[in-house]
């Protein structure tokens, strides 16, 4: 039950952002929204202030705003005048609005990133060597297991990351590496040294190859490399409230990046079709990251919100995406797209995204019968 709670909180509240994104742009617009319900279904409870009506329907997993004169421009609710009609505004307007709610996820992960990194602070996988290939550019140059990167080309070097970069960006160019290696004295020093006693300071002029290796998604790339592999330390950096907006930007772009990228690579079959995750999946991610607790249940939040941001913006009529497109054309040459398009183009979304469904549930449930099995 604790697990149900938790996915239907941590879905609702996306939900929620995503429709606040569309109703909070379309009231800016001063359109007209006759109801603004968190759930499908009976209203379970609902409060109108004034003319919009907020509900909170029987079933939680889902949401909708219902805008004055979206499907018709001539059904105007009672309390409604035609110029609040979603229908009868200008094509960019529309598109702002219909936008709004992929971006409110994707909005929405970058505040849960910036709450972990103020709050958890930032984790970061030491430039520490782990171990050196054999006849590698690193063992050639003498590096050894243990040395931690203090710089490159006298830049200077905090991450695994930044080190990687700097030799990926290399081009081939030697670069010079100062390095802190362990001494004898760390076994022999009292508890009071200081890491600076512990580790002498030396520089390597270390030459990057042209190498292949496999990217994320199993392909083959070339990349420079100098044979090392990443000792594995990691250490929490915490930061100021500023601060921490610059840091979780970037870990929120790169979460946006890598989910773009994964669509992209499973229209193109590099990513296998069973790697596709639905409703139980989501389950028992939620399930693991409560036992981890509330940081690592934030983080998966905040992954879910953006793979909800992403999918809504692909170009699939029934989707945000594939009404961007619609209204994007109408704004561009200044005529809507045919009304029969539009139907048959709608009926071609709804059979697709029925299709994904089904393969994402096949999947789930394989993956359970084979844990089982």
């Amino acid at each position: 039950m604790t697990t149900i709670m938790a996915v239907v909180i941590v879905l609702s509240g996306l939900i929620f952002f995503h429709e606040l994104g569309h109703f909070a742009v379309a009231r800016c617009f001063g359109m007209g929204v006759s109801v603004f319900s968190l759930g499908f279904g009976p209203k379970l409870f609902k409060y109108k202030p004034g003319k919009t009506e907020y509900a909170l329907s029987l079933m939680p997993l889902g949401g909708y705003v219902a805008l004055v004169g979206a499907s018709n421009e001539e059904d105007i609710p009672e309390g409604f005048c035609r110029k609040e009609s979603f229908s009868l505004r200008p094509a960019w307007q529309r598109l702002l609005v219909v936008a709004a709610g992929p971006v409110a996820n994707l909005l929405l992960a970058w505040l849960l990133c910036w709450t972990l990194a103020f709050v958890w602070g930032e984790s970061v996988l030491l430039p520490e060597i782990g171990a050196v290939g054999e006849q590698s550019p690193a063992a050639a140059a003498g590096l050894k297991a243990g040395d931690r990167i203090l710089s490159i080309d006298g830049v200077s070097v905090q991450s695994w990351q930044e080190m990687s970069d700097a030799i990926a960006l290399s081009e081939g160019r030697t670069l010079r590496f100062e390095t802190a290696r362990p001494t004898s004295s760390v076994a022999e020093s009292d508890s009071g040294q200081s890491m600076r006693e512990a580790f002498t300071r030396l520089t390597f002029d270390v030459t990057p190859v042209k190498s292949v290796r496999k990217s994320i998604f199993g392909e083959d790339e070339t990349t420079w490399l100098v044979g090392v592999r990443a000792a594995g330390t990691m250490v929490t950096r915490p930061l100021s409230l500023l601060a921490a907006a610059p840091a979780s930007a970037a870990q929120a772009w790169q979460m946006i990046s890598l989910t773009g990228q994964s669509f992209v690579k499973l229209a193109q079959r590099v990513v296998p079709l069973d790697q596709v995750g639905g409703p139980i999946m989501i389950i028992q991610l939620v399930s693991e990251q409560m036992h981890q607790g509330l940081a690592g249940l934030l983080a998966l939040t905040a992954l879910i919100s953006v793979n909800l941001g992403v999918l809504n913006l692909l170009p699939i009529p029934v989707l945000d995406g594939g009404q961007i497109v619609f209204f994007l054309w109408e704004f561009l040459f200044r005529r809507p797209v045919n009304g029969k398009v539009q139907t048959y183009a709608m009926r071609a979304g709804i059979a697709l995204l029925v299709c994904l469904m089904l393969l994402a549930t096949l999947n789930d449930v394989w993956r359970l019968l084979k844990n089982v099995g």
